[in-house]
């Protein structure tokens, strides 16, 4: 059942995220590390890059929520710009930096999944966001349900969250192309996840208050009747570019 959606002004950008697994014999601190301080740098040399953000996973739980979590167990996730798709793939599929790129990924990750996302600002940051918890969460909708409803029903949910207390930002991802390996286009069977929520708080008694609050109970009752699954993650996230 849906309602009117607001009006209010909405910024939509185009995303591709690498969804990243470690590999088992690297110590949390040691995959932090060599992230940040070698793999990050050497992804910001991409010439047509724009924005490049790192989230680093710090805590798997489903804190505010009583929802069905996925199978989903990742240690990063990658959010990057760049002015069209198509110098994505250009940039990860030829030369000598994008084949440097590869071969430290296989040096130092264990699984990753690139998904490409239509990303809608719905509650923009403060102008300092430094210190605000943020988390990410995969959604996926019930297999009887159509990708066109679920969208429809996410624009209406962002209503929802807009009216909870304490929320410091909220942005949409809708997923619109897959990668179960990097470099090869799958099919939603291989990756059904449909779209990735950023969120953030001041802190996690913010967080708890906000999904605890009427409003907060309205909002994921709506979200039983469109989502099969959200999986959630509290990330640090760390600019490169």
């Amino acid at each position: 059942m849906t309602e009117p959606t607001s009006t209010a002004a909405t910024t939509t950008t185009s995303l591709r995220m690498g969804l990243i697994r470690k590999k088992p014999a690297w110590t949390d601190e040691a995959f932090r590390t060599h992230w940040r301080d070698r793999h990050g740098p050497l992804v910001a040399q991409l010439p047509t890059l724009r924005a490049y953000r790192q989230n680093l996973v710090v805590d798997r739980l489903q804190r505010g929520i009583d929802f069905a979590r996925g199978p989903w167990d990742f240690d990063g996730f990658s959010q990057l710009r760049f002015d069209e798709a198509a110098q994505a793939s250009q940039a990860f599929g030829h030369g000598e930096l994008a084949a440097a790129i590869r071969a430290d990924e296989e040096r130092f990750l264990g699984g990753l999944h690139i998904v490409s996302v239509a990303q809608t600002e719905v509650i923009a940051l403060p102008p300092e966001p430094h210190g605000l918890l943020k988390r990410i969460s995969l959604l996926r909708r019930p297999a009887a349900q159509s990708e066109e409803d679920f969208r429809r029903e996410w624009r209406v949910h962002a209503d929802h969250v807009r009216r909870m207390p304490g929320v410091s930002g909220y942005r949409q991802n809708v997923v619109t192309a897959r990668e179960f390996v990097k470099g090869t286009p799958c099919d939603y069977p291989e990756l059904p996840i449909d779209g990735i929520v950023e969120l953030w708080f001041e802190n996690t008694d913010t967080l708890n208050a906000a999904f605890a609050s009427p409003q907060g109970r309205v909002t994921m009752a709506h979200a039983l009747t469109f989502l099969a699954e959200i999986t959630a993650f509290v990330v640090e996230e760390h600019r490169v570019v």
